[in-house]
């Protein structure tokens, strides 16, 4: 099934640049593996951009600038790193290319929900992990104090944004609140690239919040 929610155009924008922070980079890359239509709008903005290019006028290149060049391909083919070996095969294919230290193991922080870390090179603002949960968990309605962007990887859950099942994207932030309730037959699992933390609303909220360190 072909994805109905995307992340926010500028995010796209940030990606194509590559001034996407790195976490949601990740989240990105998910989604545009199983959504065709993100795909076909990057190609266009590279396609537009190669054309920007091709109309500036040429500049002369410096002295010794080939030699320059091909010495840096040289240290290239030198310095590949081996190929990372594939992470634990409960996972979708979106996330098997990390390495099996950048995982951590799946932790129980709630009826039916399971966490995992998810540690990247790069030390950013965003914390990045994966959730699961159990068919027919319904999870404490709660908000954020900051930007939050998931990529359901496997199942499907819906809230009060709509249903979001693999390769949608919900791009939240702290003017969103929300009760996510997944659906039966199948576990969801998700990636997430959270800045700030969540903050769960109700009495259940309330008691469990001391508990949950996504």
């Amino acid at each position: 099934m072909t994805p109905t929610h995307h992340p926010k155009e500028e995010k796209l924008l940030e990606y194509f640049s590559g001034s996407l922070d790195e976490g949601m980079r990740l989240v990105v890359a998910a989604h545009l593996e199983m959504c065709p239509s993100c795909r076909r709008l990057l190609a266009g903005l590279e396609i537009a951009g190669g054309t920007y290019l091709d109309g500036l006028p040429a500049a002369p290149l410096g002295e010794h600038a080939l030699e320059r060049v091909l010495s840096r391909l040289d240290e290239s083919e030198v310095s590949q790193p081996a190929p990372r070996a594939q992470a634990a095969n409960d996972l979708p294919v979106q996330i098997r290319a990390l390495a099996p230290h950048q995982l951590g193991r799946w932790r129980w922080i709630g009826p039916g929900v399971y966490w995992r870390s998810v540690t990247l090179s790069q030390q950013g603002p965003m914390r990045v992990f994966l959730l699961k949960a159990a068919p027919g968990t319904q999870l404490p309605q709660h908000t954020h104090d900051g930007t939050e962007l998931t990529v359901i990887l496997q199942g499907a859950f819906r809230h009060e944004g709509g249903r979001f099942g693999a390769g949608d994207c919900d791009d939240a932030d702290d003017t969103v609140e929300h009760r996510p309730a997944v659906e039966e037959g199948e576990e969801c699992i998700c990636l997430v690239a959270m800045e700030g933390n969540i903050r769960l609303r109700g009495f259940l909220g309330r008691l469990i919040q001391p508990l949950v360190r996504l």
